[in-house]
């Protein structure tokens, strides 16, 4: 699985980092690594998952976290995720 990570303000690319997971886990447990991962890239804490982002994620593979998703302030408009590649089933 790989999943781009970007920071938006002010509708322009602040940074991004693209994550591959490559493990035998759960794709759930794919994307929370990465996320972890991406998140100390970014020097951030770990976003809140809002019941719309999880159902933007859902529908789409890819989804928003707005300021109201983070405890502490954050310089940024928000974070996308969007899953770039799924793991094809069956593949090792």
């Amino acid at each position: 699985m790989k999943i781009w990570f970007k920071l938006w303000k002010n509708s322009k690319l602040l940074r991004d980092v693209t994550i591959e997971d490559t493990s035998d886990e759960t794709r759930t447990h794919k994307v929370m690594n990465s996320l972890g991962e991406a998140c100390r890239t970014f020097d951030l804490e770990r976003p809140m998952w809002l019941d719309r982002t999880v159902a933007d994620f859902k529908e789409s593979a890819r989804a928003r976290f707005y300021a109201d998703s983070f405890i502490e302030e954050v310089p940024f408009d928000y974070l996308e995720i969007e899953v770039l590649e799924e793991d094809v089933i069956g593949e090792k």
